[in-house]
């Protein structure tokens, strides 16, 4: 039986990749851009899912904890929320693919307030792939709840960046060690 997979790119934005956004991630996730797109390319080829879920907030909104320990960011209808990149273009020829799309979440963790696990489940989905940013925080929430509900995970280091090189170090091995993760160079 052919394993079914799906690639999550996790809040590959402006505002999180680009020079200039509002809580950038700079380089080195500016340098996981090519790996993205080829394993999003692969993904599609191969008849797999593609789902961005994506950061979403309001500006000085009171209730939300984020609120208090970082700029705002991801704003709805703002260029900071834009994928980034090569990214927008590659979603944009793709939205109409019933196996690519975007998703809203408003927490660290993917599956946090969203439909992603029956999105998921109903596609028949027992592995996970996980990219984007912030490794040592979106993903490494995202890969927990996943792995608390029974998914298999591949994470793709190439294809990541954290906050800072220790942290990036720290999540890729608290992925492989604590929720055995399959690390993929």
């Amino acid at each position: 039986m052919t394993t079914k997979k799906a690639l999550l790119i996790i809040d590959y934005t402006n505002d999180f990749v680009a020079d200039n956004g509002a809580l950038t991630l700079g380089k080195p996730a500016q340098a996981a851009a090519p790996a993205i797109i080829s394993l999003a390319n692969d993904f599609v080829a191969h008849d797999q899912v593609v789902i961005l879920p994506t950061d979403l907030h309001q500006k000085d909104d009171p209730y939300h904890p984020e609120t208090k320990l970082f700029p705002p960011h991801n704003l709805k209808d703002t260029w900071g929320r834009e994928f980034y990149g090569d990214l927008q273009p590659w979603y944009d020829a793709h939205r109409n693919d019933p196996n690519v799309g975007e998703m809203d979440k408003t927490r660290y963790s993917s599956f946090a307030g969203t439909d992603l696990d029956l999105q998921l489940r109903a596609r028949g989905i027992t592995e996970l792939h996980l990219t984007g940013v912030a490794t040592d925080i979106c993903l490494l929430h995202t890969a927990v709840s996943a792995y608390n509900l029974g998914y298999q995970l591949v994470i793709h280091p190439q294809a990541t960046a954290g906050f800072s090189k220790e942290n990036q170090a720290f999540a890729l091995n608290h992925f492989q060690t604590a929720l055995g993760a399959r690390i993929e160079n």
